[in-house]
């Protein structure tokens, strides 16, 4: 198991990470660091692998402290964004760097031969069998990645450290080695932390999600929980939420201006989040808008609308439709309240000269 406890990394006088405690459990349990850009997310993975000096706090792996253990040592895997292979080795002396400078407990360095056989574990690992003589300079970026992987988990590593491995890929390619790599660290029964901005890529990738921002975290949750419940606005904004209503929830059902939707939560007051697609086209729906403007992407309609009845007046809101669905800008159109996209913060009202932070009021 991985523990920071209360880990603080300073620049000069900032503050980079602050007071971070985090937990990775054992074998192919997957821990995203999600945060936008200057959040601290590579300066809590470059403090674990030792390339960051710690300001205070502790970092322990499998019950070790790593104040006084060297880089080279702590047998942590690293693979960056741009793989950072070596261009004069082939893919599998790539992938064998690691093992020709790995030692056992006797100081012995491992046989050519078992060298060998690992090399080709770990091409088949990665989707790759037969790739070992080419050069790397013809690898498409997808396959260079998966030879950075293969490289960092061939000596066997405690840790995986993955830094924004799939930023440099196109969206496509970027979903399906998400996958991927998900199944590789899985199978191989590694402890891994991915950092990255994305969030789906998160999502594919993990089983919890710690949210930094500004350095700190501000929650650590199953995907479907965090969307479900984010922790704070701070969380929900970054999330894609953009407004939030008052809402009573009674026998599971959270009841607020724009109609209700089913919720896991205890009765009394609480705070909906709402994002661009919370709000759905519905013939009968109780919510009436204007359109303001209307985008046809494949899977279906994106709006902005203006909202009447909201606190504090009228609101610009995001909504959706189908591509069977007739909107129109300057159109008058039914609305309904999507609960399967529509968030839970907190129990409590929202401070009332906030209620709708971040959707625009208009006229």
């Amino acid at each position: 198991m991985l523990r920071l406890t209360g880990i603080t990394v300073r620049y000069g006088e900032t503050l980079a990470a602050h007071d971070v405690t985090l937990e990775v459990p054992g074998e192919a349990h997957v821990l995203a660091l999600l945060g936008p850009s200057g959040s601290g997310k590579t300066t809590v993975l470059r403090a674990v692998a030792g390339l960051e000096p710690i300001a205070a706090g502790s970092i322990t792996l499998g019950g070790e402290d790593l104040a006084a253990v060297p880089v080279h040592k702590r047998r942590i895997g690293l693979v960056f964004q741009d793989g950072q292979l070596f261009p004069h080795k082939s893919v599998a002396g790539n992938i064998a760097y690691g093992l020709a400078l790995a030692k056992d407990d006797a100081g012995k360095r491992m046989p050519r031969a078992e060298q060998e056989g690992r090399v080709a574990e770990l091409l088949d690992l990665v989707g790759m069998s037969g790739f070992g003589p080419r050069r790397v300079h013809g690898l498409s970026g997808g396959e260079a990645q998966r030879v950075a992987l293969a490289r960092a988990l061939a000596p066997r590593p405690r840790l995986l450290l993955l830094d924004e491995p799939l930023s440099a890929l196109d969206r496509g390619l970027r979903d399906r080695l998400a996958t991927d790599v998900r199944d590789i660290v899985t199978k191989h029964r590694t402890p891994t932390i991915v950092v990255t901005h994305d969030h789906s890529e998160a999502a594919f990738l993990a089983d919890r999600i710690a949210v930094l921002i500004d350095g700190r975290i501000h929650q650590v949750a199953a995907p479907r929980d965090l969307w479900r419940r984010p922790a704070d606005r701070a969380v929900a904004r970054f999330l894609g939420f953009e407004a939030f209503l008052d809402a009573d929830v009674r026998h599971g059902v959270a009841r607020c201006v724009l109609g209700a939707v089913g919720v896991d939560a205890p009765d009394g007051p609480a705070v909906l989040a709402l994002g661009q697609h919370s709000l759905a086209i519905a013939p009968h729906g109780p919510v009436t808008a204007t359109v303001l403007s209307r985008v046809v992407m494949p899977d279906g309609l994106r709006l902005r609308v203006a909202v009447d009845g909201m606190p504090g007046g009228r609101a610009e809101l995001g909504a959706v439709g189908t591509l069977h669905d007739d909107a129109e800008p300057g159109q008058v159109i039914r609305l309904g309240l999507d609960g399967r996209r529509t968030g839970l913060i907190a129990q409590g009202r929202a401070p009332r000269e906030a209620a709708l932070d971040g959707a625009r009021a208009r006229g």
